[in-house]
């Protein structure tokens, strides 16, 4: 099998191993690490339909959370006009 021309631009060690078949050692964080906790409070908030219908067809093309990507919309406006 020519691994060269599939993975040419893949680091020497994963080459290496892809070629002699070992196992790479685990290189990402626990499940526990991946996603900060943000400290949160929970509100209501009635919204325009044109923009929650927006946040929601922006979610399902990014398979996130709706809600997330309003909050994360606020949380830039909010670091850039703190200032």
């Amino acid at each position: 099998m020519k691994i060269d021309d599939k993975y040419k631009d893949a680091p020497k060690d994963v080459k290496d191993a892809l070629l002699s078949a070992k196992v790479i050692e685990d290189f990402l964080p626990p499940p526990e690490r991946l996603i900060l906790k943000e400290d949160l409070k929970k509100i209501t908030i009635t919204l325009s339909k044109k923009s929650v219908e927006f946040f929601k067809e922006k979610s399902k093309e990014a398979h996130v959370p709706y809600q997330l990507m309003i909050r994360k919309v606020l949380d830039y406006y909010t670091d850039v006009y703190a200032k």
